[in-house]
């Protein structure tokens, strides 16, 4: 195995994303064969990578894995939470470590992915893919139409504009509202900052489409199905 940059070698290991593995080594968090990282170091299988003091274990060859998962609310998507995450009703995988492909705060679910390729994680939510997102919330009272035109328009949140590509009233009550809708964004906790920017509180919140791929009836959730690449981006 030639040697390449360690940021690179741990994404595709599984470990995190590269920007991720930058900031560990900024902070001085981890070392190689006993000397600290520094920031474009290369390395190869035969090199001794510590994160925190623990070993990681480098593969010469990652064997690429994607999964698609059912997320019930209550699951984290994070492998250092005290609480249930999203890993637990996971096999193991054939080498590295899995990775959520975006995020789904606890309180969402629906469909996630996870990998353990890092460059693959990378690829798919690059933005230049334009990945949609298709969400159905549920929503505090009676948006306005005038409002619900501003989130299609767009509304500057944390100081970038944020809109809902399509969006399509449902079933209304005398409390909550509907909506099936589509967004490109894949900022955290986007769409709820959008119905928070109009004065509405998400309190259902469930993601049933990325990119191509739809969340099927069929996979109940916790469960989980082997996919190829192909079936998201085409």
């Amino acid at each position: 195995m030639s040697k390449e940059r360690i940021q690179k070698i741990l994404a595709q290991n599984g470990y995190s994303s590269r920007r991720k593995v930058e900031g560990l080594i900024k902070e001085g968090r981890v070392f190689i064969n006993n000397i600290p990282a520094k920031l474009g170091d290369k390395i190869s299988s035969q090199d001794k990578v510590y994160i925190d003091g623990k070993e990681f274990n480098i593969t010469e060859r990652v064997s690429s894995e994607l999964l698609m998962y059912n997320k019930p609310v209550g699951e984290e998507c994070s492998h250092t939470s005290s609480k249930k995450t999203i890993f637990e009703n996971l096999p193991k995988p054939k080498s590295g470590k899995w990775i959520s492909v975006g995020r789904l705060d606890i309180n969402t679910s629906g469909l996630i992915l996870i990998t353990n390729d890092g460059k693959l994680a990378n690829e798919i939510i690059h933005p230049s893919n334009e990945i949609e997102r298709e969400y159905i919330v549920r929503v505090r009272g009676k948006p306005l139409d005038t409002d619900l035109k501003k989130l299609l328009s767009g509304i500057k949140i944390d100081k970038e504009k944020v809109f809902f590509s399509d969006l399509v009233k449902g079933k209304e009550t005398s409390s909550h509202t509907w909506f099936a809708l589509v967004i490109m964004s894949g900022k955290n906790r986007s769409v709820r900052k959008l119905w928070s920017s109009i004065g509405h509180e998400v309190s259902r919140l469930k993601r049933v489409r990325l990119g191509k791929l739809f969340l099927s009836k069929e996979l109940k959730e916790g469960k989980f199905r082997r996919i190829s690449p192909d079936e998201v981006l085409g």
